[in-house]
């Protein structure tokens, strides 16, 4: 089920939201239960790949955090001085892939722990990780697009539209992975739905004014969600509930 408004920051742009999404109880469980994108590296996560770089900035607040980056807290951290911690693949930049993922990834046995070393540094100074990580790793699986819309006036006005990214959307590539946790139940046992427990995400992608009217939207659907659930309308709950919520709830119940 989705819902538009206006921007609050900006008249001329409004919000297309996802609210069945929003309000799923997905959480990332790497290191509790990830099957990995790929079957024969099932530590990676989503990691495998690497990450690709939107813009100067994305490479800029990366750079800045490689320079704090300790050997105790990143495992590769001597192949990637120097700059080499990124690369160019087909024209793009990204980070540099090393034993077979990301060279920000640190593997199973790192004295510091398992998992991405920017993710733990932030953690480490009680900061967010979308302050040094890569766009695409914060944002995932969270997808937010634009869209000029024509009214038939001649006017005009920018959709941003805020919803999941899932299998679909890594194109034909999508069908290559073995497993992506947005779209599986085991991935939907969070304590709290979307909407909070990535607020600070969603904060930065919408602005703090645009999340909060989104949130007082998600927090209706909620009820709304709950009603019919009690009122039996299971007909209605897949365009109320994300199917593996729904899958996770019904497996919970047994």
């Amino acid at each position: 089920m989705w819902v538009e408004f206006v921007d609050p920051a900006d008249s001329n742009q409004r919000f297309r939201c996802d609210l069945t999404w929003l309000t799923s109880s997905w959480s990332c469980i790497f290191g509790s239960g990830c099957a990995g994108i790929y079957e024969n590296r099932p530590d990676d996560g989503c990691c495998t790949l690497g990450a690709h770089f939107t813009d100067k900035d994305d490479v800029s607040r990366v750079k800045a955090a490689v320079v704090e980056l300790g050997e105790d807290e990143w495992q590769f951290h001597s192949a990637g001085q120097g700059g080499r911690w990124k690369l160019k693949e087909e024209g793009q930049l990204k980070t540099r892939v090393v034993d077979g993922a990301c060279i920000f990834l640190n593997r199973p046995g790192f004295p510091s722990g398992a998992g991405c070393a920017l993710h733990q540094h932030a953690r480490l100074r009680g900061v967010e990780p979308l302050t040094v990580k890569p766009d695409v790793c914060w944002q995932l699986p969270i997808r937010r697009t634009y869209r000029t819309v024509e009214l038939g006036d001649k006017s005009s006005y920018l959709e941003v539209t805020i919803t999941e990214y899932d299998r679909r959307d890594w194109g034909p590539g999508g069908h290559d992975l073995d497993w992506y946790c947005s779209g599986n139940s085991e991935a939907h046992m969070g304590k709290e739905p979307v909407f909070r427990s990535s607020a600070s995400e969603l904060r930065e992608l919408m602005g703090s004014a645009a999340y909060d009217e989104m949130a007082v939207r998600c927090e209706a659907h909620l009820v709304a969600a709950q009603a019919a659930r009690a009122n039996g309308s299971r007909k209605l709950l897949p365009l109320l509930v994300h199917p593996a919520t729904l899958k996770a709830l019904a497996d919970d119940a047994r």
